[in-house]
């Protein structure tokens, strides 16, 4: 089985969280998503995060009956700060030797990567999916520590929007780079609507914005 990762505070989820699942898992040919709500995440601050069951909630109720979407409570299940490698490793216990892990993250939390904890041992245990970011290049990557030779042609292609995937192989493993269409959701500007009372009509499903205000969130 190829399994995609997609972690993240959620807070809350939305229909750009949504909208990359499905259209990484159409570009790669993943059998199924894993969306895996922080605990306590190491790079972000705590200012304004819901509490880890409702930030859990929602993606439960987001995620509704579609078999491909599945979520997971392995960081919540833990105590004490999130480690991108620790989940990892505890994936690899719960699934079969099989399945492949592609770890889904945007290319601004990439860039952030060598500061993770043991960032080079977790290269080696599954492959990346560098997603495009708005205001971003893939062309950053090509001076990244940890990362092999990559070509400034086939990162510029990217940008451009001349190719939409680019794969480099890692070993067992891959990094791919995915050109995905852009969005201007975002979690920040979507909370900031519901303090404000606005409107978040077509930001997030329906079901999440239910809830959200059934339990004044983020009032």
């Amino acid at each position: 089985m190829r399994l995609g990762l997609l972690g993240g505070t959620f807070n809350p989820i939305h229909n750009g969280h949504l909208a990359i699942a499905r259209q990484t898992r159409d570009a790669l040919g993943l059998d199924r998503i894993l969306f895996i709500p922080t605990n306590d995440p190491p790079h972000k601050s705590h200012q304004g995060l819901a509490p880890a069951k409702d930030r859990y909630e929602m993606v439960r109720l987001a995620l509704g009956s579609d078999p491909l979407f599945v979520i997971s409570d392995v960081e919540l299940r833990r105590s004490g700060t999130s480690y991108s490698i620790d989940t990892v490793r505890q994936l690899q216990h719960e699934y079969e030797p099989q399945t492949d892990l592609f770890f889904l993250i945007g290319l601004d939390a990439f860039l952030d990567f060598p500061t993770w904890h043991e960032p080079d041992t977790l290269l080696t245990l599954c492959s990346f999916v560098i997603i495009s970011r708005p205001g971003l290049s893939f062309q950053a990557l090509s001076t990244l520590p940890l990362l092999p030779p990559i070509s400034q042609q086939s990162l510029l292609d990217l940008d451009r929007g001349d190719s939409s995937k680019l794969t480099v192989p890692m070993g067992t493993h891959s990094l791919i780079c995915l050109r995905l269409p852009p969005s201007d959701i975002s979690a920040s500007g979507i909370r900031s609507k519901f303090k404000q009372g606005l409107p978040t009509v077509k930001l997030l499903p329906p079901q999440v914005e239910s809830y959200i205000l059934q339990h004044h969130i983020y009032d």
